[in-house]
């Protein structure tokens, strides 16, 4: 039996759903997909977008495949992107990837604005017969007692966001969640579910820098819990977000708040600095992820 918890697996567009104007609903399907797992609502996955040169992925199965995908000709080499699943129908041998539209500028936008149905792509995502301490690739990890989350997107996290919303409303309690999502336009804000504790807040970027209504709508709320640690010295890791990717993840062995906050690199630098040193959370009930980097091609 093969040993990695991960594997390729050869896919084509079933169809496109328009969610908003810069958010596409992409289903793949195929019947291997029924050997798909994804183990949390922000499961990660590696999509492969056509090469330089026009040619879809064609990666061979099998071990060693990262180390042939850095070996080819760059302009043959297939464009990775990460992605998050947000539905998975492994019964029916589908999977919907949601995608945030920028125009032409990415290889992973360009092909979801030209794709056709029956068009051809890969992913790398988790295999069912593994569990997901095996796979990983998520981060949501609550506690077994949760009463308070704070959930803070853009909207290249939205999809993860709006995953974590359908799993806490599930819930027979769902714990009191202040959401915080920042999206291109009105247009842009997606339905989501509601419970008495809900409270979600759409912020209208337009022309507004990246993260920057983020940040200003989360330090103008009320924090989401009390702590005996406001005003003290707390020593934060510096992290030099040009060359490293933020990604600072909760230890979830306290039970009643969690924290999942995700997007810009910079933004979530500022939300990491205001929720730990100035309202005492502490730092290992709080997920810190850098999805992307202003100017900076992601991977």
């Amino acid at each position: 039996m093969a040993s990695n918890p991960y594997k390729l697996f050869d896919v084509t567009l079933q169809r496109k759903t328009q969610l908003s104007p810069h958010m596409m609903r992409i289903t793949l399907a195929h019947p291997s997909v029924n050997d798909m797992a994804t183990w949390a609502p922000d499961q990660r996955v590696k999509l492969f977008f056509p090469a330089a040169d026009g040619s879809p992925a064609r990666l061979a199965q099998g071990e060693g495949w990262y180390a042939r995908f850095k070996a080819m000709i760059a302009d043959r080499r297939p464009a990775m992107r990460t992605y998050t699943i947000r539905h998975l129908r492994a019964e029916q041998g589908e999977v919907d990837i949601d995608f945030v539209l920028h125009g032409e500028t990415g290889p992973a936008s360009r092909w979801a604005l030209r794709a056709q149905p029956g068009d051809s792509m890969q992913i790398l995502a988790p295999v069912r017969r593994f569990s997901a301490n095996d796979a990983g690739g998520f981060e949501w990890k609550p506690p077994q007692i949760l009463h308070q989350v704070l959930l803070v997107a853009d909207g290249t996290a939205l999809p993860a966001a709006m995953g974590i919303l359908d799993v806490l409303v599930a819930k027979a309690a769902p714990p009191q969640t202040q959401a915080f999502f920042e999206v291109d336009s009105a247009q842009d804000m997606l339905p989501v579910p509601d419970w008495p504790g809900l409270t979600v807040q759409w912020l209208i970027r337009e022309k507004t820098t990246a993260g920057t209504l983020m940040v200003e709508a989360v330090q103008k709320a009320v924090p989401p819990i009390n702590t005996p640690n406001v005003g003290q010295a707390v020593e934060l890791a510096e992290v030099d977000i040009d060359k490293e990717i933020l990604w600072e993840i909760a230890e979830t062995a306290a039970d009643g708040f969690y924290g999942w906050i995700a997007g810009e690199s910079a933004a979530v630098m500022s939300l990491r600095r205001y929720l730990i040193k100035d309202c005492g959370i502490p730092r290992e009930s709080l997920n810190l992820m850098g999805y992307w980097r202003y100017n900076k091609a992601g991977s």
